[in-house]
């Protein structure tokens, strides 16, 4: 039995799919019985009062595989520990790298909270995610001297962090995510033993998928998208991502906006 999430997620991230559909089975339906409803909404503690809105806010968001590329050290490089790496622009490469990601501009945050519905102030978010022919830096053909579209922020007053990035594209087999794991303080984001509280996913939602894959240079994700579904996704299939859709707003020409609220362990 594995103690807590960074644990769980270094032994299991490389076991495949077929891991990977079980145990996400198991744990929600775990998850299902012990609480339900949506994110809370930032702004502090919720009311004393609000029974419903107190449990919906208590309840974690899904632990999810950091999958093959994470460059977090558990899997090959670690840019956690790079100078640079703490950013809101994960658009380019960093350090001795170089390099811009292109595609759609999208500003995505999130907003984190512990179980009693209060936000965690001066924790981290370490977020990466593939570009928009969907490939992930450091690790996929022609972007291996790459490490965009990675970084780290620290939570402000109100439990928030923000990037500023680009759509992601649509691989096959996977539904357009962001992946995001959160640490206890910007120290242990940076360390590379730092422990990890929370590793999870951002998806997105499919029209707004749908407009972005119909602009230039995204032209494989119009077909991979169109193969896959939220019921067929390995991460996001049990519940489909009732606890993970980003709320989105924006357009092609102006770029697009993400937000999503999550609860982590206290």
């Amino acid at each position: 039995m594995y103690e807590d999430n960074d644990a769980y997620v270094r032994a299991v991230h490389d076991k495949g799919l077929k891991f990977d559909l079980a145990t996400m089975s198991r744990r929600r339906m775990l998850a299902a019985l012990g609480g339900a409803g949506l994110t809370a909404a930032v702004g502090g503690p919720l009311a004393l009062g609000d029974a419903t809105a107190t449990a919906a806010c208590a309840t974690e968001v899904e632990s999810e595989t950091a999958g093959p590329y994470p460059a977090d050290g558990s899997n090959g490089p670690n840019v956690r520990v790079l100078s640079g790496v703490v950013r809101n622009d994960i658009r380019p490469s960093f350090g001795t790298a170089s390099g811009t990601a292109a595609g759609i501009p999208l500003t995505f945050s999130l907003t984190v909270l512990n179980p009693s519905c209060v936000p965690l102030v001066g924790a981290a978010v370490y977020a990466w995610h593939c570009d928009r022919e969907g490939r992930y830096s450091l690790y996929s053909s022609g972007v291996t001297t790459q490490n965009y579209l990675r970084g780290i922020q620290a939570t402000d007053a109100a439990g928030k962090v923000s990037f500023t990035s680009i759509y992601p594209g649509c691989y096959s087999g996977r539904w357009p995510h962001i992946h995001f794991e959160v640490y206890r303080s910007l120290a242990t984001a940076t360390t590379a033993s730092g422990q990890i509280v929370k590793t999870s996913q951002i998806a997105l939602p499919q029209n707004i998928s749908q407009a972005v894959y119909a602009t230039t240079g995204y032209a494989q994700s119009v077909t991979n998208l169109s193969r896959i579904s939220l019921s067929t996704d390995m991460v996001f299939r049990d519940d489909l991502a009732a606890r993970e859709m980003a709320t989105v707003t924006g357009n092609t020409a102006g770029g697009y906006a993400a937000a999503l609220t999550i609860t982590v362990p206290a």
